[in-house]
């Protein structure tokens, strides 16, 4: 794993990139004759300067089709059924240690029968030493024979004859040239992993190859995918380290890996995902706490130098994140810039911020679809704010949605209790209440001087027991 750079250096890519998307554009809307196509295929790929990646990346205006690669599968096969999730590793051998095998055993360790069924994990042996490659995958097979049975894990190998040159690189940010080839083939070994991974699944998971998972993380992850159901996102991150825990849509895989390939030698891999998500019109980062993977390796895949990077927000220990169904929110509150009411209902680091509430003030979770909640957990205030609580509040259910000037909201409430030193939780819900619910109500019962800072509101809603 590589240790972070500073990133004041990334916007240098802005301007290639513009470019390169305007030459698809004319290329994909036909406005240029054939042989001005050709010059402008032949300058955008000029950097690469490898007739082999013109091969393998035939088509550079069909960013939606997969990559021309034959791959070895090493072990499995893909099944005809699509999962729920894809995890993907690339593995290249190491100078000084090698945590593969105990990361594929983190994931399936901690992963239920249940969850088990719906995932596949798919390690790329990137290394071109193929004596290597063929011993661990001998390695692999005796201790996960099982697993590759059942179709829950696959071992492929990209042949070295699709590689683009990786002689004679820019040496971007003054990089040592053996580095430059590192980062570079990096690239090209995560572009040939996300082609393959395509059409297996729902949604990718980018892990390192040397990582520990928290228990049922799996779980933990539909109910964040959940809680954003109808909302817009690229990635989802769930680990702030490198390229660990990271989720995309398996629709936008494609797209990915050719943005890989097409700057394998511009600057390392996770800075390039980043300018991804922004082409794609995420601005900001989405990062979920507590994190889900850890990473573990005591030495880097490059000259096994010492890597001693760790996610201090990760939990390995089963933990009870909460679902927060998909919602609309408002408030009477005057809100402080845009600390708006959605961020104390996301997972994310962040919080609503208000003006001095008054009196009869409220704070409303209006639900897209009634819904039966175990338990709900709201918490004011941060630890540089601590005054900005709510001194005095209600929290309220609600049903029977009626339209207003303002929106839904709902017409009945009933109390569920008062707040607390600024926050409140309440158990077994769905025992105290008899209706699906339809709103979640903060009240302020008596006005405050001080600001209110929601930091975060957690529902957990009741789960169907199962068959």
């Amino acid at each position: 794993m590589r240790c972070f750079r500073k990133r004041s250096t990334i916007p240098l890519l802005g301007v290639l990139i513009t470019c390169l998307l305007f030459v698809n554009l004319y290329i994909e809307d036909g406005y240029v004759l054939e042989g001005d196509k050709r010059q402008l295929r032949e300058s955008a790929v000029h950097q690469l300067n490898s007739e082999r990646y013109v091969h393998t990346f035939k088509d550079l205006s069909n960013f939606s089709g997969t990559i021309n690669v034959t791959y070895r599968y090493l072990a499995g096969s893909p099944l005809p059924r699509k999962k729920y999730l894809t995890i993907g590793l690339s593995s290249v051998k190491r100078k000084r240690g090698n945590y593969l095998m105990e990361t594929i055993k983190s994931i399936f360790d901690q992963s239920s029968y249940e969850e088990l069924k719906e995932i596949v994990v798919v390690v790329h042996l990137a290394d071109f030493d193929l004596a290597w490659c063929e011993s661990l995958v001998q390695d692999i097979s005796r201790k996960f024979g099982h697993h590759i049975i059942a179709g829950r894990l696959l071992v492929i190998h990209a042949p070295e004859e699709y590689y683009p040159s990786l002689d004679g690189l820019k040496r971007n940010y003054n990089d040592p040239e053996d580095r430059v080839r590192f980062r570079s083939k990096q690239n090209v070994d995560y572009a040939f992993l996300l082609n393959f991974c395509t059409n297996l699944s729902d949604f990718y998971m980018m892990l390192e190859d040397d990582v520990r998972c928290a228990k049922n993380f799996l779980t933990a992850m539909k109910k964040v995918v959940n809680s954003r159901d109808g909302s817009y996102w690229v990635m989802l991150e769930f680990s702030k380290l490198g390229y660990i825990g990271k989720l995309y849509h398996s629709k936008d895989l494609p797209r990915l890996a050719h943005f890989l390939l097409m700057f394998y030698q511009e600057m390392p891999c996770d800075w390039l995902l980043i300018h991804f998500r922004g082409l794609l019109a995420q601005k900001d980062v989405i990062r979920f706490k507590p994190s889900l993977f850890q990473h573990m390796g005591y030495y880097s895949s490059y000259k096994g130098a010492e890597n001693k990077l760790k996610d201090d927000d990760f939990e390995e220990d089963s933990f009870d994140i909460p679902d927060n169904p998909p919602a609309s929110l408002h408030t009477s509150i005057n809100v402080f810039e845009n600390y708006d009411a959605t961020k104390a209902y996301s997972s994310v680091d962040e919080y609503f911020w208000g003006k001095a509430p008054s009196t009869g003030d409220f704070f409303v979770i209006v639900f897209n679809k009634s819904t039966k909640l175990s338990k709900i957990k709201i918490i004011t205030g941060t630890d540089d704010r601590q005054n900005d609580i709510l001194h005095h509040g209600a929290l309220e259910v609600g049903e029977k949605l009626v339209g207003t000037k303002k929106g839904k909201q709902c017409s009945s409430y009933i109390t569920l209790g008062e707040f607390k030193n600024g926050n409140i939780e309440v158990q077994e819900v769905d025992h105290k209440i008899a209706f699906d619910i339809e709103c979640v109500r903060i009240v302020v019962t008596s006005s405050q001087k001080e600001w209110l800072i929601i930091r975060s509101i957690s529902l957990w809603t009741t789960q169907p027991q199962s068959q």
